[in-house]
């Protein structure tokens, strides 16, 4: 495999700002104020930054050996939208920071972790761990983009806006990583055992440190809060099955992300959140050179370190 998936992917760099809106969230910004939900939503936040630096850190790595016109095209706009998507919400954790979420102890973690992994493994590890990581963030883009109550849940309109345009943008570029992984040489034992490891990782961190969240809001201890937003998160689209058997479909012997087609997902929320008439068009941030749907590369904070 030394070329893209798919030949005809685009993926635009989008330059956006959601500075100003992002001034207003409350505390607990998720639907009806929902305290699981608005701690979940603030924990995965405080990850991204860091982790979308390792991800461009990782492919980056390898930009220079992709011969492939259409997958180092592909490379360069998945480092742009990346980029921006550390930047947004590291714009996202400074409020939620003022709030009283533990975004930036959740941050230094995620750091220092990945800067410990990235110092003892293989940059092919890496690349595998990202190609892992990549499939759980286009698994909740898509749960995202096609639950209108995992849409409700998030709430507040600036924060419902920020994962949404962060749900398009990973899958468009869901198979990227993967990709470049299989065009280097990676090996099927090596993606599917870092998967094994990653899933059950990454669980039990998350859960963690929304644990640890949850103790630092004295809303957790305020009688049958914690009850009654526990009972309505076990309801919820994220706690399916299916989202688990989707999450071990990876695990399958030539499992590819096109597997699971969202082509029409990305042409249908594209055109609603940047096509004419799109919701999130006045959040372009022009000022800043932006230019929707082309694939440029760019930089994120800290991903040279």
């Amino acid at each position: 495999m030394t070329q893209s998936s798919d030949p005809t992917r685009t993926v635009p760099t989008r330059r956006i700002s959601f500075d100003e809106a992002l001034a207003d969230v409350p505390k607990h910004f998720a639907a009806d104020g929902d305290l699981i939900t608005s701690h979940l939503i603030a924990t995965l936040s405080a990850l991204f930054p860091d982790g979308e630096d390792f991800f461009v850190r990782t492919v980056r790595h390898y930009r220079d050996q992709i011969t492939d016109p259409d997958l180092k095209r592909q490379v360069n706009g998945f480092i742009g939208q990346e980029a921006m998507h550390g930047r947004e919400h590291r714009v996202l954790n400074e409020r939620l920071a003022e709030l009283g979420y533990p975004t930036k102890r959740v941050a230094n973690m995620a750091r220092r972790g990945l800067g410990i992994r990235e110092k003892v493994a293989s940059p092919a590890a890496n690349l595998a761990a990202t190609a892992a990581l990549e499939h759980f963030t286009a698994t909740l883009a898509e749960l995202s983009l096609t639950d209108p109550e995992m849409q409700r849940m998030a709430g507040h309109a600036a924060v419902r806006d920020i994962l949404l345009w962060h749900a398009l943008e990973e899958a468009e570029h869901k198979a990227v990583a993967f990709d470049v992984y299989r065009a280097v040489g990676g090996s099927e034992r090596t993606r599917i055992i870092t998967m094994k490891a990653t899933r059950i990782g990454f669980v039990l961190g998350v859960t963690f440190q929304l644990a640890l969240s949850l103790l630092g809001d004295p809303a957790t201890f305020q009688k049958g809060r914690l009850r009654k937003s526990l009972k309505q998160f076990r309801r919820s689209a994220i706690m399916t099955s299916g989202v688990w058997k989707r999450l071990k479909d990876y695990d399958r012997p030539g499992f590819h992300p096109d597997d699971w087609d969202t082509s029409e997902l990305v042409d249908r929320w594209s055109a609603e959140l940047f096509g004419e008439h799109g919701t999130l068009l006045d959040k372009l941030a022009a000022g800043r050179g932006a230019t929707a749907g082309s694939d440029q590369p760019a930089e994120p904070v800290g991903a040279s370190a």
